[in-house]
């Protein structure tokens, strides 16, 4: 029962919250304000209702508007150098898991020299000490999936390399999130599916961890709870407002998981599909790979009780074996419509699997130390032909 316990994270929870961000006390005086690419951020009238809050707080602002649903590094650099250049003393971060991660980053080259790569530990980074405090980070998140808003970290492609590798400490935490169920209405089935099975697996890896805890194993449950209840809701009656709350709340719950616990390789394997293939989703390749992946722990005998505990937290109350998590899993897939994903709609070759387990472990070994029990170049290739489809 000996731990340390930090998330420093301010957070404002409910409908209706972004209407209060005016009255809250920001961290500066001009902000950049970090959004996607897309056009739902502005089309849904998110970004106008921002505005009307930070004009109303009296600080203003520059939108930089690039990012990527698998963020690059190009463009880290291009929004610090926008975040200098317009005298910008903190970043927001309004929309998924891409647009705050790019906050976070382009938060920290804010306010340092250099090339992001220089602090990035694993593949090619330089692994250096981040001589500057980061300007401060708001996160207001308009999506269910990564729990960004409550944890430090971030994940970001170098894309000549087709490395896609996470970076964070207790810097880089947001002082201030915003997680308004509101502003999950508009996202369409397949996006709400995605984003919901990756805090889901942020929760379960969380869980079955090495470096899980008391702290840690409340979120995860809570979490598994809530996604298994309410993401079949979320994804096929996308206005039920009480199943976006829930999911919602799964997701912040999942971020203070990946805050006090962590990941596992299931995100290191999907992050190196993803870095060579940045059409694919990150939510969508977890779930391609889950199956198999949680099969293999089912099968070890390393943490049969804790499977069991998961499963009973999708709903499986008379769960007794490890695979009726597995099980649960996939029928949780089923009743959200993404059971039947294949790597091959991503140009993923069969043929290639090799290279995706040595990118795994080049870029994000580290994760492969804190699995249940070892698991070598071999199983992770096996868990990748199983996969494939």
């Amino acid at each position: 029962m000996n731990f340390n316990y930090h998330i420093p994270t301010k957070l404002l929870f409910g409908k209706g919250q972004l209407n209060t961000l005016h009255l809250e006390k920001l961290p500066g005086k001009k902000a950049l304000i970090v959004i996607s690419s897309g056009k739902s951020i502005r089309a849904n009238g998110y970004l106008d209702r921002l505005e009307k809050e930070l004009s109303l707080a009296g600080i203003s602002y520059t939108v930089f508007d690039k990012i990527l649903p698998n963020p690059i590094k190009s463009h880290v650099m291009e929004g610090a150098a926008i975040a200098k250049e317009s005298g910008c003393d903190f970043v927001i971060g309004l929309g998924g898991g891409s647009s705050i991660d790019s906050a976070k980053s382009i938060a920290v080259m804010a306010a340092n020299e250099g090339d992001y790569w220089d602090y990035i530990f694993g593949g090619s980074g330089k692994g250096l000490p981040v001589p500057n405090s980061p300007l401060p980070i708001v996160a207001i998140t308009t999506t269910a999936g990564t729990g960004t808003e409550v944890d430090p970290w971030t994940v970001i492609t170098k894309e000549d390399t087709e490395e896609k590798i996470g970076f964070g400490y207790e810097k880089t935490f947001p002082v201030l999130s915003v997680v308004d169920p509101e502003l999950m209405l508009t996202v369409p089935p397949h996006l709400t599916a995605y984003q919901g099975f990756d805090a889901l697996f942020h929760s379960t890896e969380g869980y079955i961890n090495k470096t899980a805890y008391v702290m840690s194993d409340l979120y995860a449950l809570k979490a598994i709870e809530l996604i298994g209840r309410s993401l079949p809701t979320a994804v096929n009656h996308g206005r039920d407002e009480t199943a976006r709350e829930e999911v919602a709340l799964a997701n912040t719950l999942s971020g203070m998981v990946e805050s006090t616990s962590g990941c596992t390789s299931e995100h290191s394997l999907e992050h190196a599909l993803s870095a060579y293939h940045p059409s694919l989703p990150h939510g969508a390749g977890l779930i391609m790979i889950s199956r198999a992946y949680y099969t293999h722990f089912a099968k070890a005998g390393c943490c049969d009780s804790r499977l069991i505990d998961m499963a009973r937290a999708l709903g499986v109350k008379d769960a007794r074996e490890p695979m009726d998590f597995v099980n649960a899993l996939v029928q949780l897939q089923k009743d959200c419509g993404v059971d039947e994903l294949k790597m091959s709609d991503y140009s993923i070759e069969k043929e290639e699997l090799t290279k995706y387990v040595d990118k795994a472990y080049e870029t994000m070994g580290g994760l492969f130390e804190v699995d249940p029990a070892p698991l070598s170049r071999e199983d992770c290739l096996l868990i990748l032909k199983d996969s494939y489809r």
